[in-house]
């Protein structure tokens, strides 16, 4: 089995591409930001599933800003920076929201409405910790990041340059949850749901259409068969 610098890219693509699908895919009826959500499994499994998002997201940017590196500059590795630890950061709150919050949910309600309230760009009652160090560091990477990376894979032109604003303009957008009722939550996500998408059908797009040749990354031998 050879391993290729375009088969990296083009899994790249497929990551960004199925992360997407997911984050659109996981706003659909939602439940309510409460502790009474936190105790069932619907709870668990979208949470699951957003920590997955967030590990495809992250790969899918990665072959993003590898691919397009050399035209994107210090702007694109500033954007990839922030975006990669958004991401980062959205993994383990989603990871801690799937697994310890429906644990303590029944002795510390009040704390994980406080934790709800603020994953939903409220200010809580009382004091989460270091949770609050996570969500302000995911929220910041997703909105600075995805805007400074959006705009330098627009300025790249490698990319499709409609899905690249799409994640610069719903970055941004999300900032309007500060003011905004919690049902504009869900819809607000879902343009960089489907930027990814586009991005990553780009990506392998973009390696088909290139003319030069891949260099081999790594080759593994299979064992001949007696």
């Amino acid at each position: 089995m050879t391993i290729t610098s375009t088969g990296l890219t083009k899994a790249a693509g497929v990551a960004a591409a199925t992360a997407g699908a997911i984050f659109v895919a996981v706003q659909i009826n939602h439940p309510p930001m409460v502790a009474a959500s936190v105790e069932t499994s619907e709870w668990v499994i979208r949470s699951t599933a957003k920590a997955v998002m967030s590990a495809l997201a992250l790969a899918g940017i990665t072959g993003m800003y590898l691919h397009t590196r050399r035209r994107a500059g210090w702007l694109g590795l500033v954007g990839y920076l922030l975006f990669a630890a958004g991401y980062l950061a959205m993994f383990a709150s989603e990871v801690i929201a799937a697994a310890v919050l429906p644990t303590v949910v029944g002795s510390q309600p009040g704390y994980v409405n406080d934790v709800l309230v603020s994953a939903a760009g409220g200010t809580p009652a009382g004091d989460i910790g270091g949770m609050q160090i996570l969500l302000n560091l995911a929220g910041i990477g997703y909105l600075l990041g995805g805007l400074t990376f959006g705009i330098a894979l627009f300025r790249t032109g490698i990319l499709a340059r409609w899905a690249s604003i799409l994640l610069a303009v719903g970055a941004v957008g999300t900032a309007a949850l500060a003011v905004l009722p919690e049902g504009y939550n869900r819809p607000l996500a879902v343009p960089v749901g489907i930027a990814l998408i586009g991005l990553g059908v780009s990506v392998w797009r973009s390696v088909d259409r290139s003319p030069t040749p891949t260099a081999s990354i790594a080759s593994v031998r299979e064992p001949a068969v007696p």
